[in-house]
């Protein structure tokens, strides 16, 4: 793997681990993480309010999965522009297929 994607591994890795919690129920799931990622920055604000829906439904599920939202945040946050770019294409693509 090169390096330039490294961080979009660990992003994806987190997602797996906690994604199917925080999107349980979402309409369209590829549309939230989009919703998550679609500017420069991480959008929080989104992402708490996604947690804060999970931690009525499912508290004791929904602790482990605010410490890594934040985390997938500030790594979002760090990534250069490009790798952002790469990673929305990744989640548009993975959407494509799984519609087909």
């Amino acid at each position: 793997m090169s390096p330039a994607f490294e961080p979009i591994h660990h992003l994806a890795q987190q997602s797996r681990a906690h994604a199917p919690a925080l999107l349980a129920g979402a309409e369209d799931p590829h549309a939230e993480l989009l919703a998550l990622v679609w500017g420069p920055r991480f959008d929080r604000q989104h992402a708490l309010d996604l947690w804060a829906r999970l931690s009525q439904q499912q508290p004791a599920r929904a602790l482990p999965v605010l410490p890594a939202l934040l985390s997938a945040a500030d790594r979002f946050d760090a990534l250069g522009a490009p790798v952002q770019h790469r990673l929305r294409r990744l989640i548009v693509r993975h959407r494509a297929l799984r519609d087909m």
